[in-house]
């Protein structure tokens, strides 16, 4: 598979010395191969004396056949498994609980060290199995409706840590009746941003799209954005996936009240990122996620102005019931204002759908998930730190 991929700086100067920047290693002697894309690889074993197609070899025993003990690759001579053994391991996540729903969503916490840890979100459906992964240890941004903002931020995750979570599921989980894989489909919707992780996130990319590894569609990964617009317009030329973007407001006003990074990328400049992301690539549509808060944005008028904001456009819009935390000033509009929004940006020729709400029961619903952040990191958003993310 041939694909541009580039590496970014991280999004901020105040947390840069708290990034784990180092995601080949699990400990201080051993390169993990958990994560580190194909090229990466190939370079892993050139400096060691070996030919750069044993890279092949060890992403389809990780991803494809979901090993982690070297031992068992037996399609490598036992003299370099044991070569292997003392300068590399496959590292993965550690799970410190799973929650299973009534409705069949399953949650996992996974341990990121001193104290903290994520959670992912496994959605069964019959035609497909859909894993929300985070990116981050807690998130920046801050927005009014989300718990995982309401944790504060501590760090990024490195690609291993992200790539992991799929591993763990697809290990710990059965295979679907057709015999494929659990996990079909990837979202990059649980905690953190993830444009604010871009080095570690087409990083990540690359396995679930290649060949080598996970082979998954385009159309099978959505990356959604609060609206990082260098990243997005970065991410159009370095990978082709689906994108979401977290609207939930159609002017400004409101929007910098619910969505903080509004104050630096206003709507106006977010979308023209958008239409370009589309633009440069054929058929894509870019999802707009609306969380319905009752008597704030969940008015016949919202639907009208949201509908002048993107009608005629590549778009679609994704409405979500708000899924209430403690501590939080909203609350869920009715089923019925849900409703009459939908028709009302159908009838004004919009695409819109409503998502249904699941694993509520162990809070494992969109905007629910917090895991455990500790030691945050005061993280300033501001251009020139945007700039930086994006050098």
């Amino acid at each position: 598979m041939k694909s541009r991929f580039s590496s970014a700086m991280i999004f901020a100067r105040e947390h840069a010395n708290r990034e784990l920047t180092t995601t080949m290693t699990a400990s201080a002697e051993k390169v993990n191969l958990l994560g580190l894309p194909k090229t990466d690889l190939e370079q892993f074993f050139v400096e060691r004396g070996e030919k750069p197609y044993r890279a092949r070899q060890i992403l389809k025993w990780i991803y494809q056949h979901g090993v982690s003990d070297l031992d068992a690759m037996t399609d490598l001579s036992k003299s370099l498994r044991t070569t292997l053994k003392d300068s590399a391991c496959v590292s993965v996540p550690v799970e410190e609980a799973r929650q299973d729903s009534v409705d069949g969503t399953v949650k996992w916490l996974f341990s990121s060290g001193s104290g903290q840890a994520v959670e992912t979100v496994f959605i069964p459906e019959p035609a497909r199995g859909t894993l929300c992964i985070s990116s981050q240890v807690g998130c920046a941004l801050d927005c009014a409706f989300c718990a995982t903002g309401a944790q504060g931020f501590n760090r990024n995750l490195t690609a291993a840590e992200i790539i992991g979570q799929v591993w763990h599921a697809n290990n710990n989980l059965p295979m679907r009746s057709n015999g494929e894989p659990a996990v079909t489909n990837v979202v990059f919707m649980g905690m953190g941003e993830p444009l604010a992780n871009y080095r570690n996130l087409v990083a990540v990319l690359e396995l679930l799209l290649s060949d080598w590894s996970y082979g998954l569609s385009r159309r099978r990964v959505t990356v959604s954005t609060s609206g990082i617009v260098p990243h997005i317009d970065r991410l159009g030329d370095d990978c082709n996936v689906a994108l979401a973007v977290s609207l939930h407001a159609a002017n400004n006003r409101l929007r910098n009240r619910l969505v903080p990074i509004n104050k630096l990328h206003p709507i106006d400049e977010l979308l023209a990122a958008c239409w370009r992301y589309a633009k440069k690539h054929s058929n894509r549509f870019i999802t707009f996620e609306y969380v319905m808060l009752r008597d704030v944005n969940d008015s016949l008028a919202n639907a009208d102005e949201l509908a002048a904001l993107i009608r005629g456009k590549p778009a679609k819009v994704n409405l979500i019931p708000f899924n209430p935390f403690a501590g939080n000033e909203f609350t869920r509009s009715s089923a019925e204002t849900i409703r009459r929004f939908q028709e009302r940006l159908r009838e004004r020729n919009i695409v819109a759908t409503t998502r249904k709400t699941r694993g509520d029961d162990i809070d494992a619903a969109c905007g629910q998930l917090a895991g455990k952040v500790s030691d945050r990191v005061r993280v300033r958003l501001s251009k020139k730190n945007l700039r930086m993310a994006s050098a």
